[in-house]
This record gives C-alpha cells, structure tokens and sequence, in this order.
C-alpha cells in the first residue's frame, strides 16, 4: 500500500492493516491514533512526530530496508578507504624509529607511546569519545604499518566484543554503532505513542528518540537493545529488560526517571524505586511486594490490582489522582527497616491483622482525598462549627463529611473532610475560611444564637473542645505522606456531624454530647523532630549521639528563626526529621540516600534566605559535621 491509501482509508474508518507492507512509507506528522499495524512490515518507515495512541504494533517488523543495509555498508567501504590513507601516512611516522636522525627517531618513539597510552585508556577506564576516535584512528595506521599489527587486531576485536556484551566503559562505542546502525531505519522520533502496543514486534535500528512512551507495552520485544532510545527511559539496560520479560525482583531503580513507564503484570518484588518517579506509570496487577517506595513520586500511578503486601511506603508521593482500586494489600510499613526496627511502624498495628480484600485502598483513600481546614490560631470551636455547616448547606453535590479532628500543638486544630470527587476544594477552603472569619468576629451571644439553631452544630463544637482539651497521650495518624504525629495531641474520626463518634485511641472512654468516641491522635511536626532525635539517641549506632547534638541545635535554630514561615519551618523541620531516621543507620546505602535527598532540599531552601538568618548561620557551620556522619 502506498501512504495516500493508507491515509485515505484510514480517514474512511478504516483501522485494520495488519500484516501489510509498509516499508518506507512516509506518515510523518500524521494521526494514525488506534490503527492497527500488527504483522506489518515498518522497515524504513517515517512515523516522526506521528499520532499513533493507542495503535497497535504487534509482531511488526521494524528495522532497516535492504537497500539501506547496502548503502550503510557502502558507506563503510568508504571510510575504510579513508582511514587507509590516514594508516599510511601514520605508519611512516612510527617509522621513523628506526632513523638514524634523533628528531625523528623521537618522532617515532612518541607515536609509539601515544598509541600504548591511549589504548590502555581506552581498556580500563574509558575517556572522551572524541579522544577515544582519534586514537583509534591513530592505533588503526600504526597496527598496519608495524609490527604490532597482531596485538592491535585482537584489541579492537576485544572492545567491540565488550561494547556488545554492555560495558559501560564502552557505551560511547555501543552508542555510536547503534545510532549509525538506525540511519535510515524506523522513525518513532517525537511520535506519541502513547498506550501504543509493541508486544513481539522487532524493533532493531528503530529511532524512539523523544518519542512519548507513556504506557506503551515493549513486552516481549526483540532487539530493542538495538533501538536507539535517546533519553528515554529505554536506554536504561535494567528498565529495558524489565519492560520486556516483567522481571524486576530485587533490582534498584532508585531516583530513576519512570514516568508513564508500562509495567503492568511485572514482578516488582523486593524491588527498590526510592526517589524515583513513577507518575503515571501503569502498574497494574503488578507484584510490589516489599518493595521501597520511599518518597516516590506516584501522581497519577496506576496501582489497580496490584499487590503491596509489605510495602514501605515513607514519604511517598500519592495523590488523588492514585489508583487503588483492588489493590491486594495484607500490610504495609510507614518506615524503612532498620537493623534494630525490622518492622517499623507496621499498618495494621496490631501484627495479628491483615487488611481484608479491599480494605486498604478505603484505608488509604482518606490520606489524600480530604479537604483539610487548618487552624493555626485563636481557634474558636463555635465558629468552626458554624461555618462547616454553612459550607456544607451552600454546597450539597461536594458531599462533605468530617472524617477527623486533630489538635495540632498547644491551640491549633485540623479538620479533616472528605468530599466528592469533582468537588473544587481550592474553593470549597477559601469560602470556609472568609466565613470563619466573619463568624469569629460576632460576639459571642451571636454564636449562641446560630448555634441553638441546629444540634450538629452543638456536637461538633463539643467535639473540637473535648479534641483541644487532650493532651495527654500519644498515638499515630498517617497523612499525605505516610508521616506521623507527635505527642500532645488528639484527634477522633465521626462518621458525620450529628451522627455516631468512633472513640480516642489512648484516652479515656467519656462521652461527647452522649457518645462514644474512639480515634486516631496526631501533633505538630516540632514534636515528631523531637521524637525522632530521642530515637537516634537511644540507637547503639556510635554516630549517633553525635548527630543527634547536631539535629538539636539544628532544630532549635529553626524554631527561633523569624526568617521563616511556619510553612517554611515545617518543610524544613521535615527534613530535620529525616536526617535523624536515616541517622539510625547511616552505613545502609538507603538510609543514606535518603540523607542525601534531605541536605539537598535543605540546601536549596537556605539559598532564599538572608546570610544572617540564624537558620542559615547554624547550617552552614553544622552542614560538613552532618554530611561526615553519612559519608557524603
């Protein structure tokens, strides 16, 4: 088929063309979205900058036409010409060793040691490419023209062996040979291929460069180590292999580039994807048992179906876009293993519960799919209660419904709501707050009389008072980013205002307005830095009582710091935090990666800071001291 009657009929509704020969065709800049290509022969064929979403490849032949393979070839010959020319005139200056005349007896002694130098670079450590070009073209001349011609023969033979088998120190060759190789072959540049299906096709000398491989299936692909794959994550070897066969247990895709990467069904066991960035990706049905994913970045992540049964998930970056539906999940950790901590901070607490089918994805919704109402000062129960009840009256299809109340610090409260779906909660927040603050003003007679009006607006202001009037125990609450919540504090979860409270965990069992109540507490981000530094001080690591001296001042600088927000200073006391956990272990590559990830955040946020803001003053003094604890 030509181009034109592939275009025409597709423009017809036409989108089977399985098995047809399409070699050389030109469909670039075209919307080819959800066509089927399957069997077809692709050789040579231009999909650049291409609409192929969603279309299908399977079992198709990409690569190079025939009278490319000749023309390439030819090509060769060419240089091989060349570089003759180059041997001689080479040879005849290594020549000159033997030359009676010293100047060119120097001459020759020095190309002969160029030539051992440059090649024993190029076995061991690897240098510039371009460094590397010439001396090879050096070594070529004078392995012809002397006698070393046999030992350089069985070099170069070596170097192309081991820039095949993947040697890193020889990529610059493999990449040269592959991207010389695709001259000609089959274009996906700048195509968007996404959902695009690839399975059992053959993609040697194929150009993915800048392509969009969001969810597109390699799986079962040959020769896509011949592809050439620019900057995606298909030049990776360990990602390659990974989306062909679908066996990632154990590997390390620590802080790689993953985005829209297509691992559905792939065994991902006792993988470790910590700082890495997986938005988007497809992981579907995927096996993520015990794997680390350690403050990955997860919007939009697909996870339906997937196992993650013992997953550590600190700090991870779900959102609401996140996909949990059908999740298999038995338990998870909120932290890293530690040698003296194996299982911390394990969810269900109780070791003898598992999540049932289902449970963890209701679980976990709640983190990240709730309308959060902070009250950072001056709180007045009356007047949160009021407004909550106007909002959620001016705004029925948002279907709020309180699921917590937490006390944060001495006077500062969090209410938790969750909403529908399509709800704006921008909007929905900054509504509450302009009647909160309007109903704050009134006196309190005036509030009396708004409140007499309705019993939920009694209930939930008896609930935030009992909640503000709790101090005096401990307990875990897991938020947006799988952290926890310090002592003095409490919070509760009620099913709806007027309706049953669920109780306190921790305290005792008294009533509000006639109810029972049980709960979940949390607590300001100071107090877990706090609690967090006593853990490193009673670990048995012998760095420890000095890095927990360190985070100390540290913490207390930041405290007293007025450079600084309170936003400021909870990203900044998070950090902190970090530091001391991974202090507990410093040796473990983990833990010190994420050491690592934390001084580099806490760097880039003293940049924006004047030089004598105290924060600053003690950071650059302590930073060597901590970073020599880590090794870094």
């Amino acid at each position: 088929m030509k181009a034109n009657e592939v275009l025409q009929r597709y423009g017809e509704g036409r989108r089977d063309f399985r098995g047809e020969n399409l070699r050389c065709l030109s469909f670039k800049g075209k919307d080819l979205s959800g066509a089927d290509f399957s069997e077809a022969d692709i050789r040579g064929t231009n999909f650049s900058k291409a609409n192929l979403t969603g279309a299908k490849f399977v079992g198709a032949k990409a690569g190079l036409p025939k009278r490319w393979v000749i023309t390439l070839f030819l090509g060769c010959l060419v240089l091989l010409v060349i570089s003759s020319f180059l041997t001689v005139f080479l040879g005849v200056l290594v020549s000159y060793i033997t030359s009676p005349k010293l100047e060119n007896a120097i001459v020759g002694w020095v190309s002969l040691i160029v030539f051992l130098a440059f090649n024993f670079l190029l076995i061991y450590r690897g240098i510039n490419a371009i460094a590397i070009a010439i001396a090879i073209a050096i070594a070529s001349a004078i392995a012809i023209a002397s006698a070393i011609a046999f030992v350089s023969i069985l070099l170069y033979s070596y170097l192309g062996w081991r820039a095949i088998k993947g040697d890193p120190r020889d990529a610059w060759i493999r990449a040269i040979a592959v991207a010389f190789a695709a001259t000609g072959g089959t274009n996906f540049r700048y195509a968007n291929l996404t959902d695009t299906d690839f399975t059992k096709a053959t993609l040697k000398n194929t150009d993915f460069r800048n392509a969009i491989l969001t969810h597109t299936c390699f799986k079962d692909t040959k020769k896509l180590d011949l592809a050439r794959p620019g900057e995606t994550y298909l030049k990776i070897p360990q990602v390659r292999e990974v989306v062909i066969i679908g066996q990632g247990q154990d590997k390390n895709f620590k802080r790689l580039n993953l985005q829209g990467i297509n691992l559905k069904g792939a065994n991902l066991a006792d993988a470790s994807f910590i700082n890495a960035d997986l938005r988007n990706a497809n992981l579907q049905d995927a096996d993520l048992s015990r794997a680390k994913l350690v403050q990955t970045q997860l919007d939009k992540t697909d996870f339906t179906g997937a196992t993650l049964t013992g997953a550590y998930i600190e700090d991870w970056g779900i959102t609401r876009g996140t996909k949990f539906d059908g999740v298999r999940c038995e338990y998870v950790y909120m932290r890293l293993p530690t040698k003296y901590n194996p299982n911390p901070f394990r969810k269900p607490d109780n070791n003898k519960e598992v999540f049932a089918d289902g449970e963890f994805g209701d679980f976990i919704k709640p983190i990240v799919d709730t309308l959060d109402l902070y009250h950072n000062q001056n709180v007045d129960p009356r007047a949160i209660a009021i407004a909550f009840k106007q909002l959620a009256e001016n705004h029925p299809e948002a279907e709020l419904e309180i699921v917590s109340i937490e006390k944060r610090g001495a006077d500062k409260v969090l209410l938790r709501a969750g909403t529908s779906a399509s709800a704006n909660r921008s909007e929905l927040s900054s509504e509450y707050f302009d009647n909160y603050n309007e109903i704050k003003v009134l006196n309190q007679e005036l509030k009396a009389r708004l409140a007499e009006k309705d019993d939920r607006i009694i209930s939930l202001q008896k609930m935030l008072e009992t909640a503000l009037q709790r101090p005096g125990f401990y307990a875990e609450n897991y938020h947006n980013q799988g952290g926890t919540m310090s002592d003095k504090s409490s919070s509760f979860n009620i099913s709806d205002v007027g309706g049953d409270v669920a109780g306190i965990v921790g305290g005792d069992n008294s009533g509000v307005a006639g109810k029972e109540m049980t709960g979940v507490a949390g607590g300001d981000i100071s107090g877990t830095v706090t609690v967090s530094i006593g853990e490193l001080e009673n670990s048995n690591t012998p760095e420890a009582p000095k890095l927990a001296d360190l985070l100390k001042q540290l913490q207390s600088a930041i405290e007293s710091d007025t450079n600084l927000s309170d936003k400021d200073k909870a990203k900044v006391l998070k950090q902190v935090k970090a530091l001391a956990e991974a202090g507990q272990n410093p040796k473990d590559e983990d833990k010190k990666d994420i050491a690592d990830t934390a001084i580099t955040m806490l760097k880039g946020i003293v940049t924006g800071l004047p030089l004598a803001a105290t924060f600053v003053e003690s950071w650059n003094k302590l930073l060597p001291l901590i970073t020599s604890v880590f090794g870094l």
